[in-house]
């Protein structure tokens, strides 16, 4: 996969609308486009959160109208959440989202109305083989979405192409009313990355 070293114009608008890292307009597209959180400001579900900036959008577009559980490995950056993430509100589970306990955990505070999955795996410079293991983390999102979405919930999840993406979004179209495939124009240029949303889930 491709290294980064310099900020982008995306990055440095995150910085100054205080958000630690340009992923964040990656969601706001995807939610003006399919109106995930116009829709639905109930539960929502982040995994891979770290370092935050889909939490905190999440926090600031629902406000005290919902709750978020994010789940990740490293801690949420607090350089810029103000005290967000130390509402009543918000539960960070901090964890590895394929553990036995970390599942049991997120699936005590759902049933849940979003389900997000912005995770990327530790890149090795083969697009085959991480495109491989961004499939897995995918797969793994969209258990907990089968197994933890309120019927009619709403899914989103990135997908490195390549592999047998195809099969996860076939897969996501047998589970929801709607499935979409949608690459945000705030995506690196080069990127490999895309998003799949699952709008409507079926009971």
């Amino acid at each position: 996969m491709l290294q980064y070293s310099q900020p982008d114009f995306w990055s440095l608008k995150a910085r100054k609308e205080g958000y630690p890292a340009r992923s964040v307009y990656k969601l706001k597209e995807i939610d003006e486009k399919f109106g995930v959180f116009k829709r639905f400001r109930g539960k929502i579900l982040d995994l891979g959160a770290a370092p935050g900036s889909w939490s905190l959008y999440v926090l600031r577009r629902i406000g005290a109208a919902g709750s978020l559980a994010a789940v990740d490995l490293s801690p949420l950056s607090r350089q810029y959440d103000k005290g967000l993430f130390d509402g009543e509100n918000v539960r960070f589970l901090q964890g590895d989202m394929n553990s036995a306990d970390i599942r049991e955990a997120a699936a005590a505070l759902g049933p849940f109305n979003v389900v997000l999955c912005d995770a990327a795996p530790a890149t090795t410079g083969n697009a085959s083989v991480d495109a491989i293991r961004s499939l897995a983390l995918s797969e793994t999102a969209l258990e907990y979405a089968e197994a933890m979405l309120a019927q009619g919930g709403a899914f989103v999840v990135k997908v490195f192409q390549g592999g047998d993406v195809a099969l996860l979004l076939k897969r996501i179209r047998s589970l929801f009313s709607q499935g979409k495939s949608f690459k945000p124009q705030s995506c690196r240029k080069g990127s490999f990355e895309t998003y799949y949303i699952g709008l409507g889930k079926k009971s």
